[in-house]
Formats: C-alpha cells, sequence, structure tokens
C-alpha cells in the first residue's frame, strides 16, 4: 500500500525567527504559501540571485535538511506567514507528486553551485575560471604540454566541434592529426542510445567549457573532477560509485565549469534531458538521491567560502577543522579524541595560500594548544569539543570586528 504525502502547515507572526543559522541539525524545510520571509547569513558569502526576501512558491532550508546538517542560514517572517513544512523522509513523496517543485529545487541547486565554484576559484587562485567554448582550445594545448595525449584530443575534438570557426582551428586540427596514435580519447560526441558506457582509466568524460546535455552515475570506477586555472590543474574531486555529476550543464544549460575523467576504469550511465526528465516522475529515489548529493556539495562549499571571511589566520584553521568534523557528522564531545584525515600541508592548502614561513608559523601556533598534534602524519585532537569552542570564539570574534567596521563607516 502507498504511503501517504503527509505536509503540515505552520504559521508565524511577523518577525517571528524560523530557522536560526548554526542551530539543530536540520530535519524539515518549508515551501512558503502566503507572506514574505527574509534569508540572511551571519557571512553573506555569494550574492543570492533570486535575492534574500520570499514570497510564495519559494523555500529554504532545504540544503540544511537533505544533507542532514546544521542550519546555514536564518529565516525571519518579514509579513505574517503561513508555511508547508516537508518532513526530510517525505521528499520522494512530494516531487513524485509535484515534479515542479523538484525542478525548480534542483535548478535553484545548480545555480548556487556555479556561484559558489566561481568565488572559490577565484579566492583560492585570484583568477576566474574561464567557461567559453574558445578556452577548449586552452584546455587542450595544456594538456599536449604534458603529453597527456587522451585529454589533449578530447579538448581538441571538442573546440574542432563547437568552435568551426575559431581562430585556432588549422593549428588544432594540425595537433590532432600529430596525437592521434598516441590517444585513446572514447565517446567523442555523446549518442543518447549509449546510455552506459565504459571509459578506460585517464580517459576524459567530458572537458571544462564544452557544452554539454548530460549528467552521470557513476556505476564502478571512479572519477575524478579537475580545473584548469592560470595554466595549473587542479584536483576538485574523486567521486565513487554511486555518485552523480555533471548536472550543471544539464539543468542550467551552460558549458561544463569542470573536467571529469576517469581515475579508474569505469563504468557511468549517462543521462540526457529527456530520461531526466522521466527520472523526475518515475524514479524519486534516484532524484532524492540527487538532492541530498548536491545538498551536502552546497553545504561544504558554503562553509568553505565562509571560512575566507574569517580574518584572523588561526580562526581560518580552526574553522576549517570545524567543517571536517561536522563534514563527517562527529559527535563533538568533550575529550572525545578524533584523527583528521589530512596531513598539516592538506590542512594549510584549506585555508588559501600563503607563504611558506607564515604558514609554518601558524602551524606553530596552532600545536600550541596541547589538545592538538600530528600523529603518524595526520592531524589529531583529543578533544573535539576544544575544536568546536574555538572556531565559534574566532566566528563570534570576527562577527563583532564586522560590527565595529560598519558602526565607522
Amino acid at each position: 500500500m502507498e504511503n501517504p504525502l503527509q505536509l503540515s502547515m505552520v504559521n508565524f507572526t511577523k518577525s517571528a525567527y524560523i530557522i536560526v543559522e548554526g542551530e539543530q541539525i536540520a530535519t524539515k524545510f518549508f515551501i512558503v504559501r502566503s507572506g514574505k520571509v527574509l534569508i540572511s547569513k551571519e557571512f553573506e558569502v555569494v550574492e543570492e540571485q533570486d535575492g534574500n526576501i520570499l514570497g510564495p512558491g519559494d523555500f529554504f532550508g532545504v540544503i540544511s535538511t537533505m544533507s542532514a546538517h546544521s542550519h546555514i542560514e536564518n529565516a525571519q517572517a518579514l509579513t505574517d506567514v503561513s508555511l508547508i513544512a516537508v518532513q526530510k523522509d517525505q521528499y520522494g513523496l512530494l516531487i513524485e507528486k509535484n515534479t515542479p517543485i523538484a525542478m525548480k529545487i534542483l535548478q535553484s541547486f545548480s545555480r548556487k553551485m556555479r556561484y559558489m565554484d566561481e568565488a572559490l576559484t577565484k579566492i583560492a587562485l585570484q583568477k576566474t575560471a574561464q567557461e567559453t567554448p574558445d578556452h577548449l582550445f586552452q584546455v587542450a594545448e595544456y594538456y599536449a604540454k604534458q603529453n597527456k595525449y587522451n585529454h589533449a584530443y578530447f579538448a581538441y575534438y571538442q573546440y574542432v566541434r563547437f568552435c568551426p570557426n575559431g581562430e585556432n582551428i588549422d593549428l588544432a586540427k594540425q595537433r590532432m592529426a600529430k596525437i592521434k596514435p598516441y590517444s585513446k580519447a572514447v565517446y567523442l560526441v555523446e549518442k543518447s542510445d549509449e546510455i552506459t558506457r565504459t571509459y578506460p582509466k585517464d580517459t576524459m568524460i567530458f572537458t571544462e567549457s564544452q557544452p554539454g546535455q548530460e549528467l552521470y552515475i557513476i556505476q564502478k570506477g571512479s572519477v575524478k573532477i579537475t580545473k584548469i586555472v592560470d595554466d595549473k590543474e587542479i584536483l576538485i574531486a574523486i567521486l565513487k560509485t554511486g555518485d552523480i555529476f555533471g548536472e550543471m550543464s544539464l539543468l542550467e544549460n551552460k558549458p561544463r565549469s569542470a573536467s571529469a575523467i576517469a581515475y579508474e576504469d569505469a563504468s557511468i550511465m549517462a543521462v540526457n534531458k529527456v530520461n531526466f526528465e522521466r527520472m523526475v516522475t518515475q524514479q524519486p529515489q534516484m532524484i532524492t538521491r540527487l538532492t541530498q548529493l548536491l545538498s551536502e556539495r552546497i553545504w561544504l562549499m558554503y562553509g568553505q567560502l565562509r571560512n575566507t571571511q574569517l580574518s584572523n589566520p588561526l580562526g581560518k584553521i580552526y574553522n576549517a577543522l570545524w567543517l571536517q568534523l561536522e563534514k563527517a557528522r562527529v559527535n563533538i564531545n568533550p575529550k572525545t579524541p578524533y584523527t583528521f584525515n589530512m596531513g598539516p600541508k592538506e590542512l594549510l592548502e584549506m585555508v588559501g595560500p600563503m607563504k611558506e614561513a607564515d604558514g609554518g608559523s601558524l602551524l606553530a601556533e596552532l600545536f600550541s594548544n596541547k589538545k592538538i598534534k600530528i600523529l603518524d602524519n595526520k592531524v589529531f585532537t583529543s578533544d573535539t569539543d576544544e575544536i568546536q569552542k574555538q572556531a565559534a570564539y574566532y566566528r563570534k570574534m570576527e562577527k563583532i570586528n564586522m560590527s565595529r567596521r560598519k558602526s565607522k563607516t
């Protein structure tokens, strides 16, 4: 027997807080029925395209609810409001009954991820990544110089395919002819009838700046996501079986923001727009999984961006460690030990570029805290509660300093 969709209606009076940033693990999100809701954050890391004032049909709290993390925003009633409360376990039934709400949520997620990805790239590398098809030639040139002919041939091919009148078209064709004997690139052109595809290790699934109309689900193996910025290849993530990627191009019809490369032999399911819309109605469990994955990514990206707003370098370190604890859903208690899956070098990379001497001084200051040390080349704490307290202290101090700076202007 099919379980019925159970939604509850809740009302809030003007000025009442509906959710508070940082408090409790979210278990439900809200859809506005009537009235207006103001969304705010402790640190506004990216401008919201749709604005911070929500009205009927808009939703909030989905990211924290579907990722099962603490709230990343405040929601306050600007007027008397009536809301529909949706419990996390009801999401699949909701989208099965109401396909448009699922598409609206996923499209808003895709926009948020694109903004945050661009902001992180700009902060970390002091340069904005390119996403126009012309950039395909630069990607191909980079990989050719690295003797990565599978990647280079794939990128040259996409440049010729999507930029037939490009200024480097003749050079691209010459390069392709030269490296073709050394390339094992596969699936240069997507075919809608090839739903399940096998990518040998070190072959490209798609390249950054390539127009795309598919998302992918890893059925076997692993995939790395990379981006070339300032003539450097940056590793963004390594995805495993069950992970979904490439959704932004499908949802927004924009060029790929990063490249996907088979990290090992991989079997992958390709889902185009027609199949995706069918999945929304026929496979709500798959869409629920996609929503959870995107929610987790956005929650983490917001945390990383929020960390860049802290002016105290040691505060950034503590906040980065706290973010890893919450990401791993560690129960934070006094005298509870935890070993982080990173060494001191990776920890410094998480808080942004700095001089080697500055990094050494910062680590010395961190390890002067007797509850934190290096154990088997991993960062270790004997007290997870200490990490949370220190991170909260530095966030509080930053908020006070921000208020002081505003009062002087």
